[in-house]
């Protein structure tokens, strides 16, 4: 298998807020995240790239360099003259968080309106990785583009991940959810799910009823996200389940499920069992709790 791992979908503006009172800017969004904790983890060996389109303002030039100075490949980050990218504030109340966005003009809602362009990115790459998000910010007929042209790559050996990472107010309502989500698992080899999330939509009584879903229609490996909960992993003749690490005080939960997903996908990618793999996704999530934002140091991994 190819050492390439590509991560298709939105890159937008942090502000985070900080125990001073003061706005932190960054750069973040899921498959971004996703992309920059796989980079971080995986060996030099890899390559990492990311699949999105952008602006030619200020912010999209800075979110560009970012990208690229974080080992992370931008040659299939395409440009819209005309977009910028999307803006989220992350506010901690009660224990918990809460984001406003603004995305109305965003550019990666188009980054699928070039389909010999997609074709192009997806055929280098080993392992793609993308999002419940990246399909929801797509205009309908962009989201069948880009299944089709996932369904090719994993045709020609590339390996599809997928989180489902459920936002209802991207979608229509709970059936266009449903309707996309059973769809993508039929392209897919992985998928990431968070109980909460498809316990709400799907009506599923426990984590393993959600991977046996998924395994059903197709998925050969699904692991249960659980937060605090032990994560679950379930395949085709197996299944481990491993306790999250204690984390004494939790900073901010953003991006933690992003990190959880490259801690577990590294480990497999570079020969780890499921079990190594879910012990190490844990480690890196608890690591991004401790921390403000979506990503945590380097350092501190």
């Amino acid at each position: 298998m190819s050492k390439s791992f590509l991560s298709i979908g939105e890159a937008m503006i942090e502000m985070s807020a900080g125990s001073d009172g003061q706005w932190r800017m960054g750069f973040a969004g899921d498959t971004l995240n996703t992309a920059w904790y796989m980079r971080a983890l995986l060996g030099p060996a890899w390559t990492v790239g990311y699949v999105s389109k952008l602006g030619v303002d200020r912010y999209s030039s800075a979110m560009r360099a970012f990208i690229a100075d974080s080992g992370i490949d931008t040659s299939h980050i395409g440009t819209v003259k005309d977009r910028r990218p999307g803006l989220y504030f992350i506010h901690q109340e009660d224990g918990d968080r809460h984001f406003t966005y603004w995305r109305d003009m965003a550019a990666a809602k188009l980054l699928a309106d070039d389909r010999a362009a997609l074709d192009t990115a997806l055929s280098i790459a080993g392992t793609i990785y993308f999002s419940g998000i990246t399909l929801a910010i797509l205009p309908p007929a962009h989201r069948v583009t880009l299944l089709d042209a996932l369904q090719g790559a994993r045709a020609k050996g590339a390996k599809i991940v997928f989180d489902p990472n459920i936002r209802p107010r991207l979608w229509s309502g709970p059936a266009e959810m449903r309707d996309a989500l059973t769809a993508v698992a039929g392209v897919c080899d992985i998928v990431l799910p968070t109980f909460g999330d498809e316990q709400t939509l799907f009506g599923d009584i426990d984590p393993a009823a959600t991977a046996d879903r998924y395994l059903a229609h197709g998925v050969a490996e699904v692991v249960v996200k659980n937060g605090d909960e032990p994560a679950l992993a379930r395949w085709r003749d197996g299944e481990v389940e491993i306790s999250a690490r204690p984390v004494a005080i939790v900073v901010d939960a953003t991006g933690a499920g992003d990190s959880f997903n490259a801690g577990y996908l590294a480990a497999r990618l570079e020969g780890r069992d499921h079990g190594e793999a879910l012990t190490q996704a844990h480690r890196i999530a608890a690591i991004c709790l401790g921390h403000h934002g979506a990503l945590a140091p380097r350092d501190a991994l």
